[in-house]
């Protein structure tokens, strides 16, 4: 599994790891016996009278000050040699190895150190379990977590160790019973041998983006990041990967998330607030969240989402909900305590188009350790996420929460083994089915460093498989293309349930359509009349439905039909359902004020025809006094019964009848 530290982290980490990193020195100069620096200087006792090895140790010491490594790890070996019960130069020794990412190096070193004397250096034991934890040795990472616990009196560490239990009694438990786990490298077109993460998916499952780290000798770290967009081939294999040139810049851009019609991308970006993006454009904090819209084939300029989204603090790693209006992200700030974590924020886009003050998740989600790599699925209910702070594998694992009734998140769910390893596990994407996940692993038998692979999710970590509407707006006289925000409200609860604003070049578009729910969908542009559809998906049903929505300019005799406008059955009360549709037109006669229209109300030819034709001017009358009712003048409104002499149908079946009754508007 992921088990990288990304660039799209490091800015962040660097200037912590810096301070962090003499503050750890401090504390083991302090448990060991000397000062930082000049450690020569210090008449200190050690846990050695042998002088030759307190002077290889102290010429070591002041290596590992400055940070060379080749000189600090050849004195303090000399130093450990000289005394075996000398204590100071192993734990120095270990520090070294973790910070030079060598875990087998560091386990064995902290093994002697325990093994001398737990007491002198209580970490120790703590460092010694992770390290055993990470190789899957739970056993004994158990009982070292135990002596952690028993013998260190920071609070802080002793909650480390007491999770750490938690986590060898889980993972103990989750080898012996492994969830089914197959991954599939993608291939070629999106793998190299640079690492390849944070994957990303449009509703349709036809493109893929993704981060990729790059050698780039002027970085800092000698890599930055950059995105890259694979298509789905007609064989289902991903095609050559290309950079997303008018985003990427010289510097990083990382863990990105689109909107499900792939036309928007939130991003990361590190330019520090004393760091520029683009054309001068300054960062709030370390790392702040951007956006550019695709319009054609081209993206626009990144901008910054802006406070109060952005930070002094640090946002990263942001997802995108299906709606296209609600934003998850991680934040990085300063507990109570004073202890940095990162944990995972929502906001949301009001119909101003500026985004809500962002509201930390819940304590069911979030933790006292660090939330990552959030994902919302599109069916906008089921949460992915990984984090340090739930029993787990050790380290960061994947996890699945899912929205409860009140709008809460339930209690998060392991992903289990071997999804789930010692690792860090993270930068899990589910796709639109619900089952199909995508991840990044440095696992052997690939292109090289990280790959991106597929897999399926175990039954019980799957999200709602959900469908799409895929289509086209265009003005019906010219056929050309418009630029129409297309929405899809739940009919029962008159929520947004998902929108998109099809491309203005192209008039294309791409919204979601979650199982089990009834859908009003409308279409709108400036200077037209609004486009109206009805969708009932059924549980099971997977809808890919090619849509061409050619919208009517505001100018006389242009009609629409009203698809979700809902009567009682042989009555003419208006049904909840109707609001959401019956606001829209509220808004379009309060926009144009010079428009008037006709309402004109259409039966099949089921009963009566002279009770058809009644019922059909009742219902236009309804129509025409909900209207009054919420501020249209009347003299702007024709209410006029048609009865069954205008099918649009035929009345033989019933999906013909079912379009015959319907409700239409024509500008007068």
């Amino acid at each position: 599994m992921m088990k990288l530290s990304v660039i799209g982290r490091l800015f962040h980490r660097d200037l912590e790891m810096r301070s962090a990193w003499f503050l750890r020195l401090l504390m083991l100069a302090a448990y060991c016996g000397i000062l930082i620096p000049a450690a020569q200087a210090q008449s200190v006792k050690y846990t050695t009278e042998n002088k030759r090895a307190i002077k290889f140790y102290e010429s070591g010491a002041e290596c590992m000050r400055l940070q060379n490594w080749t000189c600090a790890e050849n004195q303090l070996r000399k130093a450990a040699q000289e005394d075996p019960k000398f204590i100071e130069p192993r734990i120095y020794l270990g520090e070294m190895y973790e910070q030079r990412d060598m875990p087998k190096e560091a386990r064995a070193i902290y093994q002697e150190v325990v093994a001398i004397n737990p007491k002198f250096f209580p970490p120790a034991a703590l460092h010694l379990a992770d390290l055993e934890s990470a190789a899957g040795d739970y056993a004994a990472a158990r009982t070292h977590y135990a002596m952690a616990k028993e013998m260190d009196s920071d609070p802080q560490r002793r909650k480390r160790a007491t999770l750490g239990m938690a986590d060898c009694d889980f993972a103990a438990d989750a080898v012996q019973h492994p969830v089914p786990y197959d991954p599939v490298n993608l291939g070629p077109g999106v793998n190299t041998a640079d690492a390849e993460y944070f994957p990303c998916v449009t509703a349709d499952d036809s493109t893929l983006m993704f981060t990729r780290l790059v050698k780039d000798v002027a970085s800092q770290y000698g890599k930055q990041e950059d995105f890259y967009v694979s298509h789905k081939m007609s064989d289902g294999s991903w095609g050559t990967a290309k950079p997303i040139t008018s985003v990427n810049t010289s510097d990083n851009e990382g863990a990105g998330t689109l909107t499900p019609d792939g036309r928007f991308i939130v991003f990361t970006k590190c330019a520090g607030v004393d760091g520029t993006y683009g054309k001068g454009v300054k960062g709030m904090g370390s790392c702040d969240l951007f956006i550019s819209r695709r319009i054609g084939d081209r993206w626009t300029p990144p901008e910054n989402l802006g406070p109060p989204v952005n930070t002094r603090d640090w946002e990263s790693q942001p997802s995108m909900g299906s709606d296209g209006r609600t934003l998850y992200f991680i934040r990085a700030s300063k507990a109570p305590d004073g202890v940095k974590g990162m944990d995972i924020y929502v906001t949301k886009m009001g119909a101003d188009g500026a985004f809500s003050k962002p509201e930390r998740l819940g304590d069911n989600v979030n933790t006292q350790g660090q939330e990552q790599s959030v994902q919302i699925h599109p069916d906008g209910k089921t949460l992915y996420f990984s984090s340090d702070g739930f029993p787990g594998m050790g380290g960061e694992d994947i996890f699945v929460s899912r929205m409860q009734p009140d709008g809460s998140w339930g209690k998060p769910m392991n992903l289990g083994y071997p999804i789930n390893s010692g690792g860090e596990d993270n930068s899990v994407l589910v796709g639109p089915d619900g089952k199909l996940a995508y991840i990044g692993s440095d696992r052997s038998g690939g292109y090289g460093d990280m790959d991106l692979y597929r897999f399926e999710l175990p039954e019980a970590a799957r999200a709602t498989a959900v469908g799409y509407i895929r289509g086209k707006v265009t003005d019906r006289t010219t056929g050309r293309p418009v630029e129409a925000d297309v929405e899809l409200y739940d009919v029962v609860t008159g929520k947004l349930a998902t929108a998109a604003y099809s491309d203005p070049q192209t008039g294309e578009f791409l919204v979601c359509l979650p199982r089990g729910q009834e859908y009003a969908l409308n279409a709108s542009a400036q200077g037209y009349l609004f486009y109206s559809k009805n969708y009932s998906v059924a549980q099971s049903e997977a809808i890919a439905a090619d849509l061409d929505v050619k919208l009517n300019p505001i100018t006389a005799g242009q009609t629409i039909e009203l698809r979700n406008i809902f009567f009682e059955t042989a009555s003419y009360g208006l049904l909840p359902a109707s609001t959401v549709e019956l606001e829209k037109l509220v808004q379009l006669l309060k926009v144009n004020v010079d428009m008037r229209i006709e309402v004109g109300g259409h039966t099949d030819n089921m009963g009566n025809d002279v009770a058809n034709q009644k019922l059909s001017e009742q219902r236009a009358n309804a129509v025409r006094s909900y209207l009054v009712s919420h501020g249209i003048e009347g003299t702007r409104i024709v209410a006029k019964g048609y009865g069954e002499t205008k099918s649009v149908a035929t009345n033989d079946t019933e999906e013909g009848r079912a379009q015959n009754r319907r409700t239409e508007v024509t500008v007068l």
